[in-house]
């Protein structure tokens, strides 16, 4: 009997790791669960370009519907797997099926946050985490409407950008003290709410949402400091909450995410996680992490379906992301913390510019608005470790790709 491998969710992390198993040569059965209707697709548009009408949704697919079939891939959409049940090689679906399971993968991803407040189940409040939330939002974003963002992390910048382009008034409400000073610390946090603020968002800082008002749908938002804010839409972005409640059923260690080891191994022999809901080392990096990006989620899920074929190949990337708002392009590699120097390079004024993040001497992170090949070089030099040369940093001509050779 040839062996059978199971994906459960069919997303980017699911749907690259079964097109690895059959181009790295498995020709045993593999089954790939969805619980969305959708074929595995990319989400980085859905804040941008699909919610601009640049792109129908279609073009988001890493592949058509023809190629899974043809590649002998399983697909099952609207379907959830209910149990994981290792000892029987098994997983059991929401219709009570029992499918075969050799191996499982993990790719369960993660839910949007809600709001915990009064009215938070009213019409016109949505979060930004499929392809549905997104065309239902994109229906909403018409001339003169406005748009309260809850959350000015990347997501919410971007949606709040795209409502912007599209002719809606936007307020964009974050509880920090600044836009991303978690994930950038202060002085980038500054630079970002003036920028914000410049393109004539209303950004209103240290404010959350005390409740939601309205009859049938949203009508106004009740902040923290007392203040109402009329509206016609309200989107949360606040991030996700890793869905582990299936590998913990099972048995497998959770924390923040499930718990996996370089090879992207749970604790349960046969079982394996990638993608947003992974919480894996990161040896560059010296520290585990769980990372919610595109990066990731591709290329831990062809690290995964690897592994599964018993390739002894350790995971291990520097993070890297991209932001686009506005006129500009964000990206960040690898992990800041708060207590990293920060040298700057370029212009900050006019939003042409890079931070590194050094502890020691050694670089950990950069950050860089419309200078993608400060991120690129910096990748490198963060990947190969030791203290860096700072004036190089420093100098908007130096070349960091060489500085990294």
């Amino acid at each position: 009997m040839q062996p059978s491998f199971v994906i459960v969710g069919a997303n980017l992390a699911g749907g690259r790791a079964a097109q690895a198993l059959r181009r790295e040569g498995f020709s045993g059965r593999v089954v790939l669960v969805g619980a969305e209707p959708h074929p595995p697709y990319e989400r980085p548009p859905l804040s941008k370009d699909l919610l601009l009408g640049k792109q129908a949704p279609e073009a988001l697919r890493i592949a058509d519907r023809q190629s899974w079939s043809d590649q002998e891939i399983d697909l099952r959409l609207g379907t959830t797997v209910t149990r994981l049940l290792p000892g029987e090689q098994s997983v059991e679906t929401d219709s009570g099926e029992l499918i075969r399971a050799d191996k499982v993968l993990l790719c369960t991803g993660g839910r949007a946050r809600r709001l915990a407040v009064e009215g938070h189940h009213l019409g016109g409040v949505h979060a930004l985490r499929s392809l549905d939330d997104a065309l239902t939002i994109r229906e909403q974003l018409v001339p003169g409407a406005h748009v309260t963002v809850v959350g000015a992390g990347f997501i919410g910048a971007e949606v709040a950008a795209s409502a912007q382009a599209l002719g809606c008034r936007v307020t964009l409400l974050e509880v920090a003290g600044l836009p991303l000073q978690r994930v950038l610390g202060p002085a980038l946090g500054q630079v970002l709410a003036t920028a914000y603020r410049d393109q004539g968002v209303d950004l209103r800082l240290g404010t959350g949402v005390h409740s939601l008002v309205g009859d049938d749908r949203v009508r106004r938002v009740v902040t923290t400091d007392g203040s109402v804010i009329e509206t016609d839409l309200v989107v949360v972005g606040i991030g996700i909450e890793p869905a582990v409640e299936l590998a913990a059923s099972a048995g497998a260690r959770v924390d923040n995410g499930i718990l996996v080891d370089e090879f992207c191994a749970t604790s349960i022999d046969g079982i394996y996680a990638a993608g947003d809901v992974a919480n894996h080392p990161n040896p560059i990096l010296g520290e585990r992490v769980r990372l919610e990006n595109w990066q990731n989620a591709q290329n831990q899920g062809l690290a995964a379906a690897g592994s599964m074929l018993g390739h002894r190949r350790p995971f291990a990337e520097v993070p890297w992301f991209w932001s686009d708002q506005y006129a500009w392009n964000l990206q960040m590699a690898g992990q800041a913390g708060p207590e990293d120097d920060v040298v700057w390079r370029g212009d900050v004024d006019g939003l042409a510019f890079s931070a590194f993040f050094l502890r020691a001497g050694v670089l950990r992170a950069a950050f860089a608005v419309n200078r993608p090949r400060d991120v690129h070089g910096a990748r490198r030099l963060i990947e190969r470790g030791g203290v860096v040369d700072v004036d190089a940093l420093r100098d908007p001509g130096a070349d960091l790709r060489k500085l990294a050779a």
